[in-house]
């Protein structure tokens, strides 16, 4: 068993590269040290998600404060604490604003009150009277003296976060940044459950490894675990041992060196001493033989450097040694990478890049305006490459201004005009939109991203299906609180859990991921604890059928003949039928398998019927609002059972802590929820399976059912906007124990065009899967 600390690569430390963070352009002259300052009590480490009080005490320099003059008090864009707010003494974070002098001030609390990163802004504001030099402004946050609980500090963890604090003493609106600002540590709690993570798919003999994470109560790994867990086989695994610690001062626990000798699908457990189960490892399927293997990547977050939290080496560590990644990119919004911070982020890859063991692969993130294209993942083979910028924003140096491409298009004509045409890109759906609609090129821009933690985005998908584009689907977190691969959402708007792509390679290698990404061999998840299923999508070709891996619509391809094809590759067959092979194993009950020509709906599989329906009845909802920030559904409502009674409920996908399942009373449950595009949802037990009616309202969508009218299908309440938002009802096993599925199908193929064909899984836990599609035509 190995532990090995954050930040701590095989290699010796890298030293930080002299302005890496992009700087706020200021206009300001006063010298830095007739600012004034600042100090803040009490300092030092807290817990994540805790509520505490802290004063923070401005002193006037030089200058003072004119009347008018103004300080600002902000936040990381990122951080998902409570909001300070002034009219609620027992409320979070009731905050007190005064100035030693008397002077009369005005203030209040924008979310985007600053320049990002620093967005979330106290402003404050003098207007009548001024301080001068000595003089004070005291803020408390989270004032407990009138009965606050004080203020719930971000849910995720942070060495260094600042209380980033602005003057403009002149009243000139020039802001200038104070010499030394506060800062506290923000540390995890006590471990509330544990991960297990194996691979999916390895050969008979090969060796690999389990990894093992305490997670406190917000997800983050926490380093206060004494445990001893026992582990449960359901195969002989040589070198496994019966037990495993974790212990205080770790992240993590490894177990190197395991191996099966015959093949077989492991599902290994994990039991507290008590006997009680700790935490259950997604499945390892062992096959007798394998051209491909999986491996697991998250390539899509940022660092502090950038719009995220923690440094880019955490970034880097955190993905292997706390996430248990094969592979993770950083992609950092262009218009805010500094030219320093570019050579740093290359280096970062070049060091924390290892074949065989952990692929860290060079990009960013093109993030043009919506009406110039939208955010596009950019990957490179090696470091050293342009950084097409799609605008310098906030990087003041303009001395490479000249290689910007400030459109979507303009970004894929400059790749193709000095034949880069190893780049290989994502279309993604952040703050700003990919419109694929208006700009894509086949050449580079490979696939579509799914899901993040922004939420989950089909329409995407279905875009591209729309305009006859061949790509591949994946899901990454796209996450800014340091925790690529285990990217929660905490307590903010964010809705959902970061996402993942397993991989189809020969071996671990940047070259192996990038030619997978290329081929399009692999498939997307929504993440969390049950993110790693193994799934297998073939097809057997009945006639004489040429495969393809690049699309021979958009240049010299070669094809060659084949009886069988996967995920991602391109098939033309002129004649004979398709059979479509399926083979699922998942580490949470299957509740349905979807299976898609393109945009058509072509089938609904379940590994139950009718007769093994019992007293359970899924509620589901789902829908964004719209394509662009703005994009979250609120569903906060009700259940009422009349002539009836709740046995037992259970929440889906309520990933936001502060958002809860209640049961009010025998007949009545009550929840606060939301989803950006994603599911939630809950499961309601009743006492009588089919008797009464059951009565549901949200702010979009209120509707009552017969109980003896809830069957297998779908009940569907549509309330349809800009983007689908819907709520569906439908009845399941009383307790499903299927976590396995198996089936084959006969395609039958369009005369003309393609069909992309692929499935989407969905988990009893919430947990979305979508294979990309087998392209088949005529």
């Amino acid at each position: 068993m190995t532990d090995q600390p954050l930040g701590s690569p095989d290699d010796a430390a890298l030293p930080p590269a002299a302005g890496g963070l992009a700087s706020t352009p200021q206009r300001g002259a006063i010298p830095a040290r007739e600012l004034g300052s600042v100090t803040l009590t009490p300092d030092g480490d807290f817990v994540a998600g805790s509520h505490q009080t802290f004063t923070l005490v401005y002193t006037a320099g030089k200058f003072g404060i004119d009347d008018s003059g103004s300080l600002r008090i902000c936040f990381r864009f990122a951080s998902d604490q409570t909001r300070p707010q002034f009219e609620n003494p027992q409320g979070p974070n009731y905050t007190t604003i005064v100035a030693s002098n008397s002077a009369v001030l005005q203030y209040h609390y924008d979310p985007k009150g600053n320049v990002r990163p620093w967005d979330r802004t106290l402003y404050i504001k003098v207007v009548r009277g001024f301080l001068r030099e000595g003089d004070t402004i005291t803020v408390t946050f989270g004032d407990r003296s009138r009965g606050s609980p004080g203020m719930r500090l971000q849910t995720f963890c942070e060495d260094s976060f600042e209380f980033h604090t602005l003057v403009d003493p002149i009243a000139t609106y020039c802001y200038q940044p104070l010499p030394e600002q506060p800062t506290i540590r923000i540390v995890p709690g006590a471990p509330e459950s544990f991960v297990a993570v194996l691979p999916t798919l390895r050969r008979c003999g090969e060796t690999f490894a389990l990894k093992v994470r305490a997670e406190d109560l917000w997800g983050n790994p926490t380093d206060k675990c004494d445990a001893v867990l026992r582990l449960e086989s359901n195969l002989p695994v040589a070198g496994l041992p019966e037990t495993l610690r974790l212990a205080p001062g770790a992240f993590a626990a490894t177990i190197e060196g395991l191996s099966l000798a015959e093949p077989g699908e492991l599902r290994l457990r994990l039991l507290q001493e008590d006997g009680t189960a700790a935490a259950e490892a997604n499945p390892l399927r062992i096959v007798e033989g394998s051209a491909l293997v999986h491996f697991w990547g998250d390539l899509h977050g940022q660092s502090e450097e950038t719009i995220g939290t923690g440094s880019a080496r955490q970034y880097f560590a955190f993905a292997r040694d706390r996430a248990f990644l094969d592979a993770t990119g950083h992609q950092g919004n262009d218009f805010q990478i500094t030219t320093p911070f570019w050579r740093e982020l290359d280096a970062l890859c070049a060091e924390f890049d290892r074949p065989g063991s952990f692929v860290a692969i060079p990009g960013y993130e093109w993030s043009g305006n919506t009406g110039l294209g939208g955010d596009r993942n950019i990957y490179f083979p090696e470091e050293g490459r342009i950084l097409r910028r799609s605008s310098h924003a906030l990087v003041e140096d303009r001395s490479d201004i000249a290689s910007d491409a400030n459109s979507a298009a303009e970004l894929f004509q400059a790749l193709a005009d000095n034949k880069e045409w190893d780049v290989v890109g994502y279309a993604h759906c952040g703050g700003r939109y990919a419109d694929v609609k208006m700009a894509h090129d086949g050449r580079f821009e490979k696939s579509m991203e799914v899901h993040s933690s922004w939420g989950t985005f089909e329409w995407l998908v279905q875009d591209a299906f729309e305009m006859g584009y061949r790509v591949g689907i994946v899901a990454n977190s796209d996450g800014h609180k340091g925790r690529p691969g285990a990217s929660y959402p905490g307590a903010s708007l964010f809705g959902a859990v970061g996402g993942l792509t397993c991989f189809l390679t020969e071996e671990l290698s940047r070259a192996a991921i990038l030619d997978c990404l290329r081929k399009r061999h692999h498939y997307a998840t929504t993440g969390g604890h049950g993110g790693r299923p193994f799934i297998d999508l073939r097809a057997s070709l009945g006639g004489a059928a040429t495969l393809y891996h690049d699309d021979p619509r958009l240049g010299p391809s070669e094809g060659r003949p084949a009886s069988e094809a996967i995920m991602g590759d391109f098939v033309q067959l002129p004649e004979g039928e398709v059979e479509l092979q399926v083979d699922i194993a998942a580490a949470a009950p299957i509740e349905r398998v979807d299976l898609f020509n393109g945009l058509e709906h072509l089938e609904t599989l379940r590994p139950y019927g009718a007769e093994d329906l019992g007293n359970r009845i899924r509620v589901v909802w789902e829908g964004a609002e719209y394509r662009g920030r703005f994009r979250q559904v609120i569903w906060d409502g009700s259940a009422h059972l009349s002539d009836n009674s709740v046995v037992a409920a259970r929440p889906i996908n309520f990933f936001n802590r502060d958002k809860t399942l209640d049961q009010v009373s025998e007949t009545e449950l009550a929840w606060r929820a939301l989803t950006t595009g994603n599911i939630g949802g809950f499961d309601l037990w009743v006492a009588d399976p089919y008797g009464g009616t059951l009565k549901i309202e949200t702010p979009l969508v209120k509707c009552g059912l017969p109980l003896e009218e809830i069957g297998l299908e779908d009940e569907i309440f549509d309330e349809s906007g800009v983007l689908p938002r819907y709520l569906k009802v439908f009845r399941l096993p009383t307790a499903n124990p299927q976590r396995t599925m198996t089936f084959t199908r006969r395609i039958a193929l369009r005369p003309e065009g393609d069909n992309p064909i692929f499935i989407r899984v969905t988990q009893e836990d919430g947990t979305l899967a979508w294979t990309s599609p087998i392209y088949l035509y005529r």
